[in-house]
């Protein structure tokens, strides 16, 4: 395993971390997601990422009671604030009242006394973006987390609470949490460029999109994957799409490695990325999915890859 800085911190995470959104303490059965978990950390992945409302808390609480097993400075742990955790008017958001609270409960579900990142799940139009960073850099003063993320994110909100971060010297955005693979490539744009310039690294969801990128949707929708669940997912793999994904395997194999790496180290060639987040729902997919830590692909083959993209 390959680690790398994340943005302009010290911190070091590894190129492939393990998240548990639609897994852990959902769909998954819970001895598959702890063996998923276990594999992971024996590997080399040291990032494992979550939220609170994942399956409203019990993936918190999966993932926090399988890394017990491990010193915890050995791991770096992130959870997320903002979505819907139950009917009353301040039980989402990014309030202050919102964050603290449920940054307490979030440390009660997994079982430590403090989280190394918590991002912000997306922004909040209704709270004024110098209480929501007031709010995280008290917890960061507080030791309770160790740095501030967001996730989904526009470079014109995060340029906002960088100047208010500046303003009043507050704890700065470290690290935004966005969608991104090869079918999905809005941060190339703006969000990138930013991270650079202003040492935000990313942390990238979906970099398989949904699994669509495995070739395990080129003949058919397997009844136990996560698309046969999931209207929204099956809507979003087309025909075209898959004669991509065909394309693309065989690039993979001129390289004897699968699809799958082949995503994984496309999205791994920009260094601002820190990690590729996934998800497994079996050990099996972890073992497959750190071997593309460490891949570099060369010129030709990135430009093999953009011909069939565009």
């Amino acid at each position: 395993m390959k680690y790398r800085r994340l943005g302009g911190t010290g911190l070091k995470v590894s190129e492939i971390s393990l998240g548990s959104w639609l897994t852990y303490g959902g769909y998954v059965e819970r001895d598959n997601a702890v063996k998923a978990i276990a594999t992971a950390y024996d590997l080399g992945v040291n990032f494992f990422d979550t939220a609170n409302v994942y399956e409203k808390g019990a993936a918190e609480k999966v993932l926090g009671e399988t890394l017990r097993n491990y010193p915890r400075e050995s791991y770096v742990l992130a959870t997320k604030v903002f979505g819907e955790m139950g009917t009353g008017p301040n039980d989402r958001g990014l309030s202050r009242k919102h964050i603290t609270e449920q940054c307490h409960a979030s440390l009660q579900r997994l079982g430590v006394e403090y989280v190394d990142i918590m991002y912000c799940h997306r922004f909040d139009t209704e709270t004024p973006i110098e209480e929501t960073l007031r709010a995280l850099d008290d917890l960061v003063r507080q030791g309770k987390v160790y740095y501030v993320g967001v996730s989904e994110w526009t470079a014109a909100q995060m340029t906002d609470a960088l100047a208010v971060a500046d303003r009043y010297l507050l704890d700065h955005i470290v690290v935004n949490q966005p969608i991104y693979n090869m079918f999905e490539r809005y941060i190339e744009k703006e969000i990138i460029p930013l991270g650079v310039r202003r040492g935000i690294g990313q942390v990238v969801f979906s970099p398989l999109a949904q699994g669509l990128l495995t070739g395990k949707y080129n003949a058919d929708i397997p009844e136990d994957s996560r698309a046969a669940k999931l209207d929204r997912l099956k809507k979003a793999i087309t025909e075209e799409k898959i004669e991509k994904v065909r394309q693309l395997s065989g690039v993979a194999a001129e390289l004897n490695i699968s699809v799958g790496n082949l995503a994984l180290a496309w999205i791994l060639r920009q260094p601002n990325v820190a990690s590729a987040l996934v998800g497994a729902s079996r050990p099996q997919q972890v073992e497959e999915n750190v071997k593309a830590s460490g891949i570099e692909l060369s010129e030709d083959i990135l430009k093999k890859i953009e011909e069939i993209l565009n």
